[in-house]
């Protein structure tokens, strides 16, 4: 069980890291809403045929549905809109640095937050590690950008660094209310129900902000089915990636996954590297090893 929440971690990280590269090239054809519309409109039937598949695997059946879960999916599911929105809000302000570096405070933010409302408790090693990796995240986002750790606690107050704040804040606790869906809901197979829930909240996050963008941005309403080759691709990745995120909330404490998730910095490293053919310099070489040291160590203490 241990080593299968890992795998399901690692897989989450690479299909977000993949997701990620594909949906900064339909920002070129689509707006901040439309871009984030596609992940769950053309995310649902991806994520119905997972759940078939593995019905037709693992056999399976629809258990009722309380309000509670209903709730959870749909907050989660919001909450997950808002942080993209922050997120995006973040970069968009001068200091991309600072914002994007408080954002990377998610795996932390995401320890405490499920500590208060799961009581999940974790071991001192654990905790050092989520800080260590934390650490090595933040050294990643702030290398070659001129920006001091000095200099990011100086910036605590700016836009960018509370937009950045709040995405990583929104996120952690939707990895909570995720898991606490799955907890609520009737049946012994967390990873059946870890599938359910993704295309319930799935559909949720499509009814909730396409009828923002219907209502407010009708014209990319319209592009969100125009660039269907395009946004297809994204929306089947966010599904992958989301259902290996569901199923590990599941297997494990909300805290590790999200800690063991930091590896996605990992693969962009990789993607740059050896896809884009740029060179890796000794920070970025520094960065990674720590980020690395930070994963053992949570597993260690796991």
């Amino acid at each position: 069980m241990i080593s299968g929440w890992i795998g399901v971690t690692v897989t989450a990280a690479l299909f977000q890291c993949w997701r990620t590269a594909m949906q900064q090239r339909l920002r070129g054809q689509l707006s901040v809403n439309g871009a984030g519309v596609v992940r769950y409109l053309y995310g649902v039937p991806v994520g119905l045929l997972l759940l078939g598949l593995y019905v037709a695997a693992f056999g399976g059946s629809l258990p009722p549905l309380g309000l509670a879960v209903l709730a959870l999916c749909a907050l989660g599911g919001f909450l997950q809109i808002l942080g993209t929105n922050l997120l995006i809000m973040a970069f968009g302000y001068r200091n991309f640095a600072v914002g994007t570096a408080y954002a990377k405070t998610e795996a932390m933010q995401a320890a405490f937050v499920a500590t208060l409302l799961l009581n999940e408790h974790l071991s001192l090693l654990s905790w050092v590690g989520i800080a260590v990796g934390v650490g090595g995240v933040l050294y990643l986002s702030l290398a070659g950008r001129g920006t001091s750790p000095a200099e990011l606690l100086r910036g605590v107050t700016q836009p960018a660094a509370l937009c950045g704040i709040g995405a990583g804040l929104c996120f952690g606790i939707t990895g909570v209310l995720i898991k606490a869906a799955n907890q609520a809901m009737p049946g012994p197979d967390v990873v059946f129900k870890a599938l359910l829930i993704l295309v319930i909240t799935n559909s949720l996050q499509t009814l909730m902000q396409g009828a923002y963008l219907a209502w407010k941005e009708p014209s990319q309403f319209r592009a969100v089915f125009t660039t269907w080759r395009d946004s297809a691709k994204v929306g089947a990745l966010s599904a992958m990636g989301s259902a290996c995120w569901f199923t590990a909330f599941a297997l494990a404490p909300v805290a590790l996954v999200r800690a063991v998730g930091q590896v996605e910095i990992l693969f962009t490293l990789g993607f740059s590297r050896f896809y884009l053919r740029e060179k890796a310099t000794p920070s970025d070489i520094i960065g990674a090893l720590v980020v690395v040291a930070g994963v053992v160590l949570v597993l260690a203490g796991s």
